[in-house]
């Protein structure tokens, strides 16, 4: 057993064609519990803090253009083998390359307006997390 927390976020697409409800039903009926959950919308300087890690890659103003347009999701998951379960539910980051039945699959219409995001490693969803809440936001925190 390797219970462990994780963010996801329900980008600015995913909130615009009205699909949380959907994104947290397909996560609940993964068995994976939402511990925290908060909508909010980043300003440009938010965004590009939350993915200052890739600030040197070529898609990075156009991601954190995007995913400042529009409120977002953003909730702490926990489980099992949280991170790994949730990143399969999503799919790959690149819709078409995504197995079918997936979050991206069903819903992404390009790859960067992919529906969701969700921490890929133990470290990276420490930082995301603490990113968006503090411990007293977070059930079990």
């Amino acid at each position: 057993m390797d219970l462990q927390k994780t963010l996801a976020i329900i980008k600015p697409d995913g909130v615009a064609r009205n699909l949380i409800g959907e994104v947290i039903r397909r996560i609940e009926a993964h068995g994976i519990k939402i511990a925290a959950m908060k909508m909010l919308h980043m300003n440009l300087a938010q965004a590009e803090g939350f993915y200052a890690v890739h600030r040197e890659r070529p898609f990075f103003e156009s991601l954190t253009q995007f995913m400042s347009s529009g409120p977002v999701v953003a909730m702490v998951l926990t489980g099992d083998d949280v991170i790994a379960r949730y990143r399969g539910l999503m799919g790959a980051t690149n819709y078409e390359e995504a197995a079918e039945g997936t979050i991206r699959r069903d819903f992404a219409t390009d790859i960067e307006k992919n529906v969701v995001h969700g921490s890929d490693a133990p470290d990276t969803a420490a930082f995301e997390i603490a990113y968006f809440f503090n411990r007293f936001e977070i059930l079990g925190g």
